[in-house]
């Protein structure tokens, strides 16, 4: 049986590479959603009959629950939700003003959580699916300059382990999806850049703004071929729990676990004292 895909933020990045190499090389059947469904009107010319382009903005309830209503109604069930949109706040944490802050956790964070919510009855009563969150390697190691961001993803990395171990008894797996920099628009338009402090300019904190400059459109990172490592992932018996993506994200996650893994060992001792040299009850 062809797998039906239910995938948010699809006008461009991951989301509209995945929706392209679906159509392009499975047979599989694609609810493609975006803010602005008219940046997909030329794949649902050409694939009428395995797509379903549906207007979604996460932010908005009400889109949501119309959107995986009409996807049941056509395909009859989702077998895999790609929890993808979303976009990046750069800027020192003071920089960030707290309107910003609250919008990028409405749509990265809050968004994902009711997208989910609104699958998982489905997938429950399918006894089977597969939830692949896109996190990123910010959602494990953070970097100056984008603690928001950051915050963001690790919510996410967080509450993606959490709903793995809730929804396996019924037959759903889940992935997390952790790219490193990657040739989409993420350094372009998918990211909002805070105002300078000048108390920050010659901090790390703004460095990441020169960052993001020179790295748009050179990342190392092939969104095409992420697309069918995604694909590949859902045709696996036990997928993983975490994939990063990409060697810079390998490489940024090793170093980080490495040196958690020499604190850890250099505190041992001081992190043990902390608990009762006798049970209170014998005291």
């Amino acid at each position: 049986m062809e797998k039906i895909w239910f995938i948010t933020g699809c006008s461009k990045g991951f989301g509209r590479a995945l929706v392209e190499q679906l159509l392009e090389t499975t047979n599989s059947f694609v609810v493609a959603t975006a803010r602005k469904p008219e940046t997909l009107h030329d794949l649902e010319k050409s694939y009428a009959s395995r797509i379903l382009v549906l207007p979604l903005d996460v932010m908005k309830n009400d889109q949501i629950q119309k959107a995986v209503d009409a996807a049941i109604q056509r395909f009859k069930r989702i077998d895999v939700l790609v929890n993808n949109a979303g976009y990046g706040l750069v800027g020192a944490f003071e920089e960030c003003a707290m309107e910003d802050i609250r919008h990028v956790f409405d749509t990265n964070v809050f968004g994902l959580m009711a997208m989910t919510q609104a699958v998982l009855p489905h997938m429950r009563h399918q006894k089977s699916g597969h939830i692949i969150n896109l996190s990123s390697v910010a959602g494990l190691v953070s970097m100056a300059g984008a603690s928001i961001y950051n915050s963001t993803k690790f919510a996410v990395e967080g509450l993606s382990e959490g709903i793995a171990l809730e929804v396996a008894p019924f037959g759903i797996k889940t992935t997390i999806i952790e790219p490193g920099p990657f040739r989409t628009d993420f350094a372009g338009d998918s990211i909002k850049i805070s105002p300078l402090n000048l108390e920050y300019a010659d901090s790390p904190a703004n460095a990441i703004r020169e960052y993001m400059t020179q790295t748009n459109r050179n990342q190392a990172g092939d969104p095409i071929k992420a697309a069918r490592i995604m694909i590949q992932l859902t045709h696996m018996d036990h997928p993983p729990l975490r994939l990063p993506l990409g060697n810079i994200a390998l490489e940024r996650i090793a170093l980080k676990f490495d040196a958690q893994a020499r604190e850890f060992a250099k505190y041992e001792t001081l992190a043990r004292s902390a608990d009762y040299t006798s049970s209170p009850e014998s005291s």
